[in-house]
């Protein structure tokens, strides 16, 4: 019996690309002559579903005529059945076991249907034979098994790089982002950030109210007094402070040199002075080196409340001459526009200026 069932192991056995061998899930001629005797005749049309993965089975299927495809799923290609080709042996040995795939007709099949019960009768009737099938039955399962794992193992390890590379990617898109629309010195928003800004904010048509434009008094003296890093080292704490009076929908822009601007979505005639207010206290405080006098680094502000129904070169116009009208009155202080249709003390003027 040992050579007889050796010889029909290797029959029944094909080679695997590793050079291995895998038992194929198909009976002998002797087999399935035996288990027609107590199979149960299934017709099968195209298309047909036979079970679906986590249905509940306890019985085999062998195929007399016609194809079935397994579905495992998990991204696997189906597992394609022929004639003698036989499934869902787990239903025998555990009844009521968990399907471990779809199973569907590729085109009219007839299959025998072997049941828990009718099994029992098949091995009283060859018990050496059904030990031989079990045995052979087992070893495949395990040896697919082990294959399956395999394969979603690779497939998860492949998930995992791809995911991998997509995080990277996104990280570096990112940072990219940062370095096309973020200044360097100070972290600030740049022109570039500005501009897109300004084009998104009307697209929505939610446009900012406040523009407030800054520049530092003698920053030159401050440079060639103190060195160049300690100019730098003003610009950045500017830059905090800036970052500091805007919100999410906000922005503070660093347009060059040592000239900076701030955007607010919300901003009136009493909320804007006060923000140009805080800020030029804070530069006041911050900005002291050893041998200068407090406020070294001072700045001048030019503010304006934006017409929703002007462009934004004419608001940045009306506060680069408000900028200039506070340097002009000797720095250190906020400046409103001023024309003759604007009545200054309207607009708080008095509240930021400083003589």
């Amino acid at each position: 019996m040992a050579t007889g069932g050796s010889a029909l192991e290797s029959e029944l056995s094909i080679a695997t690309p590793a050079g291995g061998t895998v038992l194929r899930a198909q009976l002998s001629p002797v087999e399935f002559a035996l288990f027609s005797e107590f199979g149960v005749r299934r017709n099968l049309q195209a298309e047909q579903v036979l079970f679906r993965r986590g249905d509940l089975g306890s019985s085999m299927f062998i195929i007399v005529s016609g194809t079935v495809s397994l579905d495992f799923g998990a991204g696997l290609a189906p597992k394609p059945m022929g004639c003698n080709d036989f499934f869902g042996e787990l239903g025998l040995l555990i009844e009521r076991h968990p399907r471990s795939c779809d199973a569907r007709a590729n085109c009219d099949s007839v299959l025998l249907e072997i049941t828990h019960e009718n099994f029992h009768r098949l091995i009283d009737q060859d018990p050496a034979m059904v030990v031989f099938f079990l045995r052979r039955t087992l070893s495949r399962v395990v040896s697919s098994e082990q294959r399956l794992i395999s394969q979603l193992s690779r497939r998860n390890h492949e998930l995992e790089t791809a995911l991998g590379n997509l995080y990277s990617a996104n990280h570096e898109l990112h940072h990219t982002r940062e370095l096309v629309y973020s200044d360097d010195l100070t972290g600030l928003s740049n022109r570039r950030a500005l501009t897109a800004y300004l084009q998104k904010s009307h697209r929505s048509g939610h446009r900012p109210q406040g523009l407030l434009l800054l520049d530092c008094d003698d920053f030159k003296g401050l440079n060639d007094s103190y060195g160049h890093l300690a100019g730098d080292h003003a610009l950045q704490c500017f830059g905090r402070i800036l970052a500091s009076v805007t919100g999410k929908d906000d922005i503070a822009c660093r347009l060059g040199g040592d000239e900076f601007c701030v955007l607010l979505m919300k901003a009136d005639a009493e909320s804007l002075p006060r923000t140009a207010e805080f800020v030029l206290e804070a530069m006041r405080h911050l900005i002291a080196y050893p041998g200068a006098a407090v406020g070294a680094c001072s700045l001048s502000v030019g503010m304006v409340l934006i017409d929703q129904d002007h462009h934004w070169n004419d608001a940045y116009s009306r506060a680069d001459q408000a900028l200039y009208m506070a340097k002009r009155a000797g720095g250190n202080r906020a400046q409103w526009f001023q024309e003759e249709s604007v009545d200054l003390e309207s607009f708080g003027a008095d509240h930021v200026q400083r003589d």
